[in-house]
């Protein structure tokens, strides 16, 4: 055997030594037995998964269950707890908290997610802070929103959201001067190397303890009360004369999926403390199931991710789709539509950004008219919301990608990214929050059939009256996020002087000092007619994104929107031809 592979067996066997985990250690071992028999496979995934670190960054940790120090284990979350608690006692005696350090722990329905919970608890609880767990798998959202509750220190979500089924995460906020929001550069750096110390230690040092406070019903029950106050305190008024829609009105019948996660039961009371229609389950996935058996990726984006959901939906003939993902951050809607093969189209997340956007809008000329407020999107998202911002009023901002950008917009009224991430309501959560713009989708739906219109009426009436902005996007998946990195470089290096016969006007590196909060990994071509492409790896998949974005004012919308279609198609033509011409596209698509 190589100097390099029993290296690396002496490493996994002192994993083995300390991971009190029984599964992941006989995973350990049966790698170590397998190189040392000479298997080049093994040898392979044992220094893949000890070859290195799981990096902490801005989204917390995210990664594949398994052995070692680059996966997801009860070894990992024990010294990032540690570290995490380290950086709590730090920013306390630096006067950066209000009393002793505290934080919050949720988690959601994965593979161990209960188990890796139990453990921060454990670890911040032995280090000093004051803990309190939620008492059991529920949504991202409602782990954001305790931390402004609860006024703790900070908060730790254990989830890996959307991602495949075999993924686990560690997604922390901040309280006090960060009022609930996502960690952002240089916190995730501080924390980073505070963990690196941990890790020096070995696990069964590092202190525990059960004194920590499991919440009751309570947290959940504020969440409900705090988003259905705000979505009524919103509501359109009914015209003059008419009566105001009935709190379980028949006539809208609208299909729900919790893509086999956490979001149903707190999405049930949330519509019904609104006075919004009951919703009808797709029932293989309303139940929590960390296997996902009914999707190999459980992410509402996915094609066929949405199949039984549509199956649902034309058999009761419904008049609305409504998807969380597993974590119930992230809002997936679908209406009628006679040109779908399915009967249902799902709204791209740009499309339904627009419409909650305006919805948020109109909300806060009626209730705050002239009062400073702000939309906002990520720089991939569709710019449609500038116009909104514009015709209201509004400041208007966009972020880098990620809601620990959107989230502290100054005088926040709305925010969005494209991957169907949503901020309604941020004085209630400084996160995107699925549940409440489920809440928000239904009702404007239920407004719009009052008046016998349709969602797609409404996007008709926004491309009349804003313009009409289409946007696509292309997909390359990659074997590791390494690579995907790597291809942004090979395109970095070879920049494109058109797309679909149009000549880029402007273009924009990122990764250049000043040109947005933090250097970031995204590729920005703006084109001659107004079109704009943007290229960026994924932050938590294995993924390259490119955005394709269009816009017309130009005739009617119907017209508007098929000059746009006929632009993307282009655009897209070319830009493959790009993306050919820097990779070997075998088995990547």
């Amino acid at each position: 055997m190589a100097d390099s592979d029993e290296q690396l067996v002496r490493l996994a066997r002192a994993w083995v030594d300390q991971d009190p985990d029984p599964e992941t250690r006989a995973e350990a071992e049966d790698l170590m037995r397998r190189t040392e028999a000479g298997d080049a496979a093994a040898r392979d995934e044992l220094a893949d998964a000890f070859g290195g670190r799981l990096a902490f960054g801005t989204a917390g940790l995210r990664g594949r269950l398994g052995p070692g120090p680059r996966r997801m284990n009860r070894v990992v979350v024990a010294q990032t707890s540690a570290g995490f608690a380290a950086f709590l006692r730090e920013r306390a005696a630096a006067g950066e908290t209000s009393e002793r350090p505290s934080a919050v722990i949720g988690y959601d329905g994965r593979v161990n997610s209960d188990v890796f919970a139990r453990d921060a608890a454990e670890i911040l609880a032995g280090a000093g802070v004051a803990v309190t767990l939620l008492p059991e798998p529920l949504p991202t959202p409602v782990t954001a929103f305790a931390v402004r509750r609860l006024g703790v220190s900070a908060g730790v979500m254990i989830t890996a959201s959307h991602n495949p089924p075999r993924d686990n995460g560690y997604k922390v906020y901040l309280g006090d001067a960060d009022d609930g929001a996502q960690i952002v550069p240089p916190i995730d750096g501080e924390i980073a190397a505070r963990i690196a110390s941990a890790a020096d230690r070995p696990v069964a040092e590092l202190p525990r303890s059960s004194d920590y406070a499991v919440a009751g019903d309570d947290v959940l029950e504020a969440y409900v009360d705090a988003t259905a106050t705000a979505l009524l305190a919103g509501a359109a008024a009914p015209a003059s004369g008419a009566a105001a829609p009935r709190a379980a009105s028949p006539e809208l019948r609208v299909v729900y999926t919790a893509m086999h996660g956490v979001g149903s039961a707190p999405a049930r009371r949330l519509f019904a403390a609104a006075g919004l229609p009951g919703v009808v389950a797709v029932p293989e996935q309303d139940r929590p199931d960390g296997g996902f058996p009914t999707v190999a990726f459980p992410n509402p984006e996915e094609p066929g991710a949405l199949d039984l959901a549509f199956r649902t939906a034309r058999e009761i003939g419904a008049d609305l789709v409504v998807a969380n993902d597993p974590d119930a951050d992230r809002l997936a809607v679908a209406a009628p539509h006679p040109g779908s093969p399915e009967g249902y189209r799902a709204l791209t997340g740009n499309q339904l950004g627009l419409l909650l956007g305006w919805r948020a809008a109109e909300r806060h000329a009626r209730m705050r008219g002239g009062s400073p407020g702000a939309l906002a999107c990520t720089i991939v998202s569709s710019p449609a919301l500038r116009a909104v911002a514009r015709a209201y009023r509004l400041d208007y901002a966009e972020t880098l990608s990620g809601f620990k950008w959107v989230a502290r917009v100054p005088n926040l009224v709305f925010g969005f990214e494209e991957a169907l991430g949503y901020l309604t309501h941020p004085e209630v959560v400084h996160d995107k929050d699925g549940i409440s713009a489920a809440a928000d989708a239904i009702a404007l739906t239920r407004e719009l059939a009052a008046e016998g219109r349709t969602v797609w009426d409404r996007l008709d009436e926004a491309s009349e009256r804003f313009g009409h902005f289409a946007s696509a996007q292309i997909t390359v998946r990659l074997d590791s996020m390494a690579d995907s990195e790597a291809l942004s470089q090979r395109l970095r290096r070879t920049p494109p002087e058109e797309f679909g016969g149009v000549a880029v006007s402007a273009a924009a590196d990122l990764l250049d000092p000043g040109l947005a909060a933090v250097p970031a990994n995204v590729l920005r071509y703006d084109l001659a007619d107004g079109c704009r492409v943007m290229i960026r790896p994924s932050g938590t998949e294995a993924k390259l994104k490119v955005y394709l974005d269009a816009f017309s004012d130009s005739g009617g919308a119907a017209e508007r929107r098929r000059a746009t279609e006929e632009a993307l198609q282009r655009i897209e033509r070319s830009a493959r031809e790009f993306l050919d011409a820097s990779l070997t596209w075998a088995g990547a698509r």
